[in-house]
């Protein structure tokens, strides 16, 4: 019976071609809106890393003045001073340890055909690759020995390699950048959580431009460069660059991944311990709680995911619900026109269950047209986010969860709207549809 109501349903589509398509249209857009906001939102909240996210950690310490401070404040910084990112670094805690800060400045091409341009890029220790699973074109990062001596090599994006070299390896070679030589030991592919990192590790911004270039944390060091991003230096003065190292300035993200998140409680235990003993110090006295966070809360603390995009979310909502109230209108026109067919089945001997089944099942059909309309809307929606900006490619796509929930929220959609339609449909008295006609 279900697939004759179901055919009967798609014969229906053709009955009334006008109020069928503004029916599927109204459908279309709203869970087109909805599904296109609830996709890039689900991207973006997502975990970068599924397979060690939960191994991820960012330990935060609060190293700031007693002055103004009240127990229970949040602290006011997402960083890391340079001597307690030198200890992390140095703490042998879990399997892998790297601190890092962004530098950026001048590029001198080989080629002739180039200028000096600006590049930016990251700091970080050998362990950065390993930990976030960053993949290579040619060649590969640098060893802890080059960590441990400072040494001037560094690791090219693919987009700055091929501006560079064109498609040549250029491992080996040797690029003057910031006024230093350093040979290249590896190219990194193109990094599909590029943009979500870029947030995670303190870049520029959410979905803002990837890094261009990384060198040892110790090479930026030797050379001074300066920190290429947001600092808190409440207790900074000196604009030198050694009182920059032995003050109580965060500008440096540190990341410990463990061997497994049951690990997590020796982690906290030991930040707790080492808090203790820099207070005996006499830094680090406001004796505020220490934090760790892994990637999931990481994101959440950043609130990667804001307040507006949720905003957005249920305006998108909002809309379907809008459409739906448009949807009930035309289904009531649609089915008003049908009582006599409803009066004479209702007179063969049709009971009010089937004429319901019959017409629900009708709006299912007009719900999965609906949903093929509005699946075609939203690729075009994320299509025109995708091209607003390379790298908002990653956010703008649909996987298969969302086809699904596409369908589903299409089906739901118009099995809502035509409850009460579908019930008006079942009132007719037969005795007066067959007086009438």
């Amino acid at each position: 019976m279900f697939s004759y109501y179901f055919l009967l349903g798609i014969r229906s589509l053709r009955r009334n071609p006008a109020l069928t398509a503004l029916m599927v249209l109204t459908l279309a857009v709203g869970v087109a809106a909805s599904i296109a906001t609830l996709t890039i939102l689900h991207v973006m909240s997502g975990a970068p890393i599924p397979s060690k996210s939960e191994r991820l950690f960012v330990p935060l310490l609060d190293n700031g003045p007693l002055q103004g401070y009240a127990p229970g404040d949040k602290p006011n910084d997402r960083q890391l001073s340079y001597p307690d990112a030198y200890n992390i670094a140095h703490s042998k805690q879990g399997d892998r340890r790297t601190v890092m800060y962004g530098v950026a400045g001048p590029i001198e091409p080989a080629r002739k055909d180039l200028n000096v341009f600006n590049a930016s890029g990251l700091a970080p220790t050998a362990d950065f690759f390993a930990m976030f699973d960053v993949p290579f074109l040619h060649g590969q990062g640098w060893s802890e020995a080059s960590d441990a001596a400072g040494a001037d090599v560094v690791v090219l994006s693919r987009s700055l390699s091929e501006k560079l070299y064109g498609d040549a390896n250029p491992v080996g070679r040797r690029v003057t950048l910031m006024g230093f030589a350093y040979q290249i030991t590896g190219v990194a592919d193109h990094w599909n959580p590029v943009p979500r990192y870029v947030r995670i590790i303190g870049g520029p911004g959410a979905f803002g431009s990837e890094d261009e270039f990384f060198i040892p944390f110790a090479a930026a060091i030797r050379h001074e460069y300066g920190h290429n991003g947001s600092m808190s230096c409440s207790a900074y003065r000196d604009p030198g660059f050694e009182a920059l190292l032995k003050s109580e300035c965060t500008w440096i993200q540190g990341w410990i991944e463990l061997h497994s998140a049951g690990d997590r409680p020796a982690l906290q235990n030991w930040l707790d311990a080492y808090a203790a003993e820099q207070n005996k110090l006499g830094r680090m006295q406001r004796k505020a709680p220490t934090r760790l966070y892994n990637v999931g809360e990481w994101l959440e603390f950043l609130k990667v995911v804001g307040n507006d995009n949720k905003l957005s979310a249920w305006l998108a909502f909002g809309f379907l619900v809008l459409c739906l109230v448009n949807t009930i209108g035309l289904l009531l026109a649609k089915f008003s026109v049908r009582a006599p067919e409803v009066g004479i089945r209702r007179a063969l001997g049709a009971s009010r269950k089937e004429i319901f089944s019959q017409f629900l099942i009708e709006t299912t059909v007009v719900g999965l047209a609906g949903g093929v309309l509005g699946l075609l809307l939203a690729f075009g929606a994320l299509a025109l986010v995708a091209m607003q900006s390379k790298e908002l490619t990653v956010v703008a796509h649909m996987d298969w969860a969302m086809l699904l929930a596409t369908f589903l929220m299409a089906v739901a959609a118009a099995v809502l709207a035509g409850l009460l339609p579908t019930w008006r449909a079942c009132q007719v008295t037969p005795a007066l549809q067959l007086k009438s006609q």
